[in-house]
């Protein structure tokens, strides 16, 4: 496998790029939940840039493969191949039971390009009340809290989670398809949104497709 990386001077001299992107790999698959690239750094006691590199090799390394490297931020975790999820499903016992309604596909879909962004900013886009479809989202781990905004009342900001990428078989929110812009430069429409969105991949197969992962 070629990553590009180098030891440098500082680091263990017996330690190549493969070894180190291997070892990596074992952290990622007895993880029960995504992790930092600081988080593996510390462990490794290697630099966060070396690290990039190997995670880098690794994705590279795992195209036309049964796994996935899944990025959010600066966190990662191993997933199955979105194209396996039909086999997963049958091989699991696994329903389709757990599609989203229009209405909160809608909400999602905003909050999926909009992020960090809040109730009364996704209402404003919808024209519609949005509490229960939030607190859907919210439910099946596919939304979360991210902060709050630096205004009267600090509302919630809301963000996508690692479970929207896993239910969209996406490896990261850099997949999405691009958002397009009104001539005019305002908001998007709720439903331009949602088509935008929808030219995203098919949704994935649920949490258990992961690959020694929580």
């Amino acid at each position: 496998m070629t990553t590009g990386y180098e030891d440098s001077p500082s680091n263990n001299s017996t330690s190549s790029p493969l070894a180190l992107a291997a070892t990596i790999e074992s952290l990622l698959f007895v993880a029960d939940s995504p992790v930092s690239v600081s988080h593996l750094a510390e462990a490794l006691e290697r630099d966060e840039r070396d690290v990039e590199a190997a995670l880098q090799a690794l994705a590279e390394g795992y195209a036309g493969r049964g796994v996935r490297l899944q990025r959010k931020g600066p966190r990662v975790q191993l997933v199955s191949a979105p194209e396996a999820a039909p086999t997963i499903e049958r091989f699991l016992g696994l329903s389709q039971s757990g599609k989203l309604s229009a209405a909160a596909l809608e909400a999602l879909a905003i909050i999926a390009y909009e992020q960090p962004v809040t109730r009364p900013q996704i209402e404003a886009i919808r024209g519609v009340g949005s509490d229960g479809v939030l607190r859907t989202l919210l439910s099946k781990g596919l939304i979360e809290e991210v902060g709050r905004l630096e205004t009267v009342g600090h509302p919630v900001l809301f963000g996508t989670t690692f479970e929207f990428l896993q239910y969209f078989g996406l490896s990261s929110l850099g997949e999405l398809p691009p958002l397009e812009t009104r001539a005019n430069g305002d908001q998007p429409e709720a439903i331009q949104v949602e088509e935008d969105f929808d030219r995203s991949a098919e949704p994935d197969a649920s949490d258990e497709q992961k690959t020694g992962v929580g």
